[in-house]
């Protein structure tokens, strides 16, 4: 007969997992509310899911679904572009330079963007032309804004102009993000602002850039949606147009919802890689500190075990 007290070794222990009923019972809940939300889904013959699958490939919504990437791709390329210039005025040593950046961020942040986007639309009935004047030479170029302002440029300068003041503090704190002595550093080793912006700062303050960019990017996709309002012919407008003729809306909305669901798995898968790529530093150093642990624990069993 074994004492009480007596040493049971490791590999006997038999280890029992603690119960945890509560989340059996919300698993069960999540289960039936799933499995209720799919049978209403499939059961009501209201949504005409034949008849959103006739309409998925049709050449008026991939013709739309092509004009959205193009205007989420230009907008985005865009607001990078404006936002990095704004983000380092923001940071800049001058007063005006950092209250210009301030100003914009304020007020482009702040205004809704279907009030920009009917703005812009509008553009003519406060500016009538648009030209360039230069002294001795006159007027070199001229245009009439209704001509210039399309619906897809007024698009484009609205969002791109809105997004660029997130853009801008994305930036902006991606780059707080660097601890200062680094750029100290390198400043006491003689490089230029713009080198250390380039070559230190910007390498690591991406890791802290590309999630809210993604996340961003995903948003201004369903964004887009909103030029609707000035007849742009997007994924959202041409399946107005066929639901207007045909009085089949749900189905025409359940391919817009369909579209814009597969764009943005593609996107978020893609942004999964691009931030594993930007953070593989911390990928190394987790791992690197795992093995230490794993060594440092083998190390003791194998000096208990003496």
């Amino acid at each position: 007969m074994s004492l009480p007290n007596a040493r049971v070794p490791i590999e006997r222990l038999v280890v029992v997992p603690r119960r945890q009923y509560g989340l059996w019972i919300g698993t069960a809940l999540a289960l039936l509310v799933l499995f209720l939300v799919v049978k209403a889904l499939a059961t009501n013959p209201a949504f005409g899911w034949s008849i959103a699958g006739g309409y998925l490939f049709h050449p008026s919504i991939l013709r739309g679904l092509g004009q959205t990437l193009i205007l989420t791709v230009t907008i985005m390329i865009a607001s990078i572009v404006i936002g990095g210039i704004i983000a380092i005025m923001r940071l800049s040593p001058s007063r005006i330079l950092n209250a210009f950046a301030s100003a914009y961020i304020w007020f482009f942040r702040g205004a809704p963007a279907l009030i920009q986007l009917i703005f812009w639309f509008n553009l003519s009935l406060v500016v009538r032309e648009i030209s360039i004047t230069l002294p001795l030479l006159g007027t070199i170029f001229s245009v009439k804004t209704n001509d210039f302002m399309t619906p897809f440029v007024s698009a484009v300068i609205a969002l791109s102009l809105h997004e660029a003041g997130y853009m801008a503090e994305i930036i902006r704190a991606g780059i707080k993000s660097v601890p200062s002595g680094q750029t100290e550093a390198a400043g006491s080793l003689g490089m230029s602002h713009r080198t250390i912006l380039r070559r230190i700062t910007m390498p690591q303050a991406m890791r802290f850039i590309v999630p809210p960019t993604g996340n961003e990017t995903i948003n201004l996709l369903k964004m887009t949606s909103l030029v609707t309002f000035i007849a742009v012919d997007d994924l959202l407008y041409a399946a107005q147009a066929i639901y207007a003729r045909t009085f089949e809306t749900i189905p025409l909305l359940i391919v817009v919802a369909f579209w814009y669901l597969s764009v943005v798995t593609v996107l978020s898968v893609a942004q999964h890689f691009i931030e594993k790529y930007y953070g593989r530093s911390d990928l190394h150093q987790t791992q690197a500190e795992n093995g230490f642990f794993r060594r440092a624990f083998l190390w003791r069993r194998e000096v208990a075990g003496t």
